[in-house]
C-alpha cells in the first residue's frame, strides 16, 4: 500500500494545482471584467470652442442639440462625459489663445463650433481630434485633403450649397 499512497498525494497537489490556477484564472477574469467596466465608465473630455456670446440663443440651441446627441449615444454629463467650452467673440488673437487653452487640457476631441473656429484649432494642434460643425469648403481651405478622406485630426460636417 505504500505504492499507492504517493499517488494520491502526488494527485491531490495535483488537483489544488489546478484549483489554484483556476482560481487565479477566475480572479483575473473578474479583474478583467471590472477593468472594462470602470473604462466604460471612465470619463471622457471634449472641449468646444465656439465663436458666439455664450448668452447667443442660437448657440445655445446647437450646444442643447450636441449634448442630446451625446447623451443618446450613452454619454452624459456628470456621469462619463466632461466639456470644456471656451467663448471667443470675434477676436482672432482670443481664438488662438482659447484653442491652446483647449488643446492643453488634453481633451479626447475638440468640437469647433460655426464659424473661425477651425483654423486656430488647427494650428493649435495636429494630435488631438477635432470636428468641425459646420464647414465651409473645407477642401479650399485646407481644413481636409478630401472630403472622402479628410486626412490628419480634422473632420467634420459640411455644408453645401448648390445654387
Amino acid at each position: 500500500m505504500a505504492g499507492p499512497e504517493p499517488w494520491g498525494r502526488q494527485m491531490r497537489r495535483r488537483d489544488f494545482i489546478k484549483g489554484m490556477a483556476g482560481s487565479a484564472a477566475a480572479t483575473w477574469s473578474l479583474a478583467a471584467l471590472a477593468q472594462q467596466a470602470e473604462q466604460a465608465e471612465q470619463v471622457r473630455r471634449i472641449g468646444v470652442l465656439m465663436h458666439s456670446p455664450s448668452t447667443e440663443p442660437e448657440a445655445q440651441a446647437r450646444l442643447a442639440a450636441f449634448l442630446q446627441g451625446m447623451r443618446d449615444a450613452g454619454w452624459e454629463v456628470g456621469r462619463n462625459l466632461r466639456v470644456e467650452y471656451r467663448w471667443s467673440v470675434g477676436d482672432t488673437a482670443r481664438l488662438l489663445r482659447d484653442a491652446k487653452e483647449l488643446v492643453a487640457l488634453n481633451p479626447d476631441a475638440i468640437l469647433a463650433g460655426v464659424g473661425a473656429t477651425t483654423p486656430p484649432l488647427l494650428q493649435a494642434t495636429r494630435v488631438v481630434p477635432i470636428v468641425f460643425a459646420q464647414g465651409v469648403d473645407p477642401v479650399g481651405n485646407q481644413y481636409v485633403d478630401s472630403l472622402s478622406r479628410p486626412g490628419g485630426n480634422i473632420t467634420g460636417f459640411v455644408q453645401l450649397n448648390y445654387d
